[in-house]
């Protein structure tokens, strides 16, 4: 079929860094095309070049056939290419049909036409199954992936559509709201709107892809139908070698318990929760968005109040009242949210990693010396972290190493439990290896580790045990050789039963 949009030997710089080298891209109506490659192999560049964000250094850009010269994002809009960004562009504070049309509000003499704007809304969110929800919604009130959902609707109501650039729509989103999503994106597919979909998450690529472009190192590796790939040969193309196994071996024995909570309400009337880690052991906790799972964490860690329970780290009793606390007891936590909770962008990768060890490497009040820097640019290499210089800002650094520098950040604290809320959050398929090998050497030194994910796969491959919240309560403990169904079943209560191990017996 002829393409609508075709890039060839499309090549880009930024000063010594050569970000694209010779790429091409085709995107054919009615078909998508994953576009796959770990951070820093050069999708976002390709993204932005297709989208006139970025103008190339060499190269043709042809839409319908037509040469593109100087394109700009209003050309490229004009032209049908509309993008769905991981960074939504809905303005939070405005109502779902003001963010529908910005910029092109009905009026009349000045004034908007608030029934037109509201019929119009209403059509635009029905056509993406948003039939539930208001027009009138303030955007912020809205969960992630109808928030997701009306952004698809923003650039659906363009004068043009014809290419529709999906950048990692469902990082946010639950199984569930994924799997809404990716229905909605075939039936674009059914209009003939060609798509160019990027993901880190592999049985994505799977499930919606027609066609798959891999980038390795700014240059096209290879491309094909994804039917003619498995999850090997894809990682393959993608990483420039074989991974044998994503997740570490899992022949683990459970030494004496890390951590024991006991009895734990985070506010009154809450269920309350038990749940221990044993050395050497790693403890999956699993469960839908709005169990309570992110927020448990909190609690153990001190860093969200608690009005009842108990909790023993080594054995020994510690009142979690603040995280300085938990930290001096040996107990760390690496947030889901890295930029906002856990980085601190401005500072150097090597003062990322000291600041949580201040206290304890500081003599006479002054900041730790050259003793604490060596043994952190130590942990750092031990990490095989990616970067120039440990003095250069930790915001230069892709996902995966920005995830290593939080992790030297808590090893350095010489800790005896770490949780990971969602430890591989937009980090690409070669980098989560990399962190999954970790995790399972920390376990096997002896940490009691503790894994939040709402990736099932990822929990499943990494945890000892999984504890299955629902609603706040523990709706059941699993094998760690359980099914995505057994996990599912119990953390939304659509079936199966639990043996006086808690263990489901579901098939």
């Amino acid at each position: 079929m002829r393409p609508v949009v075709e890039l060839r030997g499309v090549s880009k710089a930024f000063g010594p860094v050569q970000a694209l080298s010779d790429v091409s891209l085709r995107l054919v109506p009615g078909q998508v095309n994953c576009l796959a490659g770990e951070n820093g192999a050069g999708k976002s560049t390709l993204i932005r070049v297709l989208t006139g964000a970025l103008r190339r250094d060499s190269g043709t850009y042809e839409i319908d056939g037509r040469p593109v010269t100087t394109p700009t994002p209003a050309h490229m809009r004009a032209a049908g290419i509309q993008a769905v960004y991981q960074e939504l562009s809905l303005l939070p504070h405005l109502s779902v049909e003001e963010n529908l049309f910005m910029g092109r509000l009905p009026a009349r003499k000045g004034i908007i036409a608030r029934a037109r704007l509201r019929t119009r809304a209403r059509k635009a969110l029905d056509e993406v199954g948003l039939r539930d929800v208001s027009p009138a919604t303030i955007v912020e009130r809205l969960p992630a992936a109808t928030r997701q959902l009306v952004e698809i609707a923003k650039v659906l109501t363009a004068d043009s559509v014809k290419v529709i650039v999906f950048d990692e729509p469902t990082t946010a989103l639950t199984e569930a709201e994924s799997e809404r999503l990716l229905e909605h994106i075939r039936r674009l597919r059914e209009r003939d709107i060609a798509m160019l979909y990027v993901t880190h998450r592999l049985e994505e690529m799977f499930e919606i892809g027609d066609w798959v472009t891999v980038l390795r190192d700014g240059g096209l590796s290879e491309e094909g139908p994804i039917s003619d790939y498995d999850e090997d040969r894809l990682i393959t193309a993608m990483v420039g070698r074989e991974i044998s196994s994503l997740y570490p071996e899992t022949h683990r024995h459970a030494g004496t318990p890390a951590l024991r909570v006991r009895g734990l309400r985070r506010f009154d009337n809450a269920p309350a929760v038990d749940l221990h880690v044993g050395s050497g052991e790693i403890l999956g906790i699993g469960g839908l968005l709005g169990s309570g799972r992110s927020g448990l964490l909190l609690s153990v860690f001190g860093a969200s109040p608690i009005v009842a329970g108990e909790v023993e780290v080594d054995g020994k009793p510690v009142n979690p009242s603040g995280p300085r606390t938990m930290m001096n007891a040996g107990v760390g936590l690496l947030t889901e949210d890295r930029k906002v909770l856990g980085l601190l962008p401005e500072l150097s990768i090597r003062e990322n990693v000291t600041i949580a060890s201040l206290r304890s490497g500081s003599r006479r009040g002054l900041l730790p010396g050259r003793e604490q820097a060596e043994e952190a640019d130590r942990l750092l290499d031990s990490l095989r972290l990616r970067a120039g210089s440990y003095a250069q800002p930790v915001s230069t650094l892709s996902g995966g190493n920005q995830q290593k520098v939080l992790l030297a950040r808590w090893l350095l604290t010489k800790p005896k439990v770490l949780m990971f809320d969602e430890p591989t959050k937009g980090i690409d398929v070669g980098a989560k290896g990399e962190i999954y090998t970790i995790i399972g050497d920390l376990a096997a030194r002896g940490l009691g580790i503790i894994v939040v994910s709402s990736y099932l796969p990822e929990l499943l491959g990494l945890a000892d045990r999984i504890l299955v919240l629902r609603d706040g309560a523990v709706a059941g403990e699993l094998p760690g050789s359980a099914t995505e169904e057994d996990v599912l079943h119990l953390a939304s209560g659509t079936g199966g039963s639990t043996d006086s191990g808690g263990v489901s017996r579901n098939a």
